[in-house]
């Protein structure tokens, strides 16, 4: 299959794959700029109870981080560590070299993440929904509509693109999950076991997706249970609390 034409803040590979650069030559700042996530010994406890042991790793952007684990091992903590949600009792978070805060604007601009399955408006349609979220990040209607086109196709979703939210199945609410968050410029990809709801075809498909993002140049942060899908994505890998 065909790579869609992902929004990567780093290239412009094509004319809509910039199309939301703020300036050609901003854009020409920040297409050799290796953008990196730094933990370095960070920990999360909360009421006494650790949530995330001392943990040290980094990734690169173009590189691929898979977190595994058991339940209750940090994945998903250390996830919102890097989304800026939370921030570590002790130790440090860095994207870039500067401490991780999702208020930060430089920093939203940069980094997307599906940790939960994103908002979704009840009354618009899923081709609506990827239209909306790639219009407040600039990009024009022409661009809007083939953005949409690319992701839904990507995702299995073309035939399902003027139905509703709740008119979806469980797996196809993830699939859709994942085009929202893709539908926006960016550097970084955070996602908390994307796995969940899909079945072996869907997630092969996903597995793809996020892989031809990797090879474009986007960093990619992954928390799975799914041997398989970390078989795909390859690079480092990370075990928290155990083997998963």
């Amino acid at each position: 299959m065909k790579g869609p034409t992902t929004c990567l803040r780093r290239r412009r590979r094509s004319s809509l794959r910039g199309r939301t650069q703020r300036t050609t030559r901003e854009a020409t700042s920040e297409q050799h700029q290796t953008m990196q996530f730094e933990v370095e010994s960070a920990t999360v406890t909360v009421g006494g109870v650790s949530l995330l042991h001392p943990t040290s790793v980094s990734v690169s952007s173009g590189d691929a981080l898979v977190v595994r684990g058991p339940n209750g091992a940090g994945k998903s903590t250390l996830l919102r560590l890097l989304a800026g949600i939370h921030r570590p009792t002790a130790g440090a978070v860095r994207f870039n070299g500067n401490e991780v805060d999702e208020r930060d604007r430089a920093f939203r601009r940069e980094v997307t993440s599906m940790i939960g399955l994103p908002p979704m408006a009840p009354d618009l349609t899923l081709r609506d929904h990827i239209e909306l979220v790639a219009s407040t990040w600039f990009a024009s209607l022409g661009e809007c509509r083939t953005l949409a086109e690319e992701l839904l196709t990507e995702f299995g979703l073309t035939a399902l693109s003027q139905r509703f939210p709740h008119e979806l199945s469980s797996g196809q609410t993830q699939l859709f999950g994942l085009a929202i968050v893709l539908a926006r410029p960016y550097s970084f990809v955070l996602l908390d076991e994307p796995e969940q709801r899909l079945d072996g075809r869907h997630l092969q498909a996903v597995g793809a997706a996020l892989r031809r993002r990797t090879d474009d140049g986007a960093g990619l942060v992954v928390a799975t249970h799914s041997e398989e899908l970390a078989s795909m994505l390859g690079g480092t890998v990370l075990r928290l609390g155990g083997e998963a």
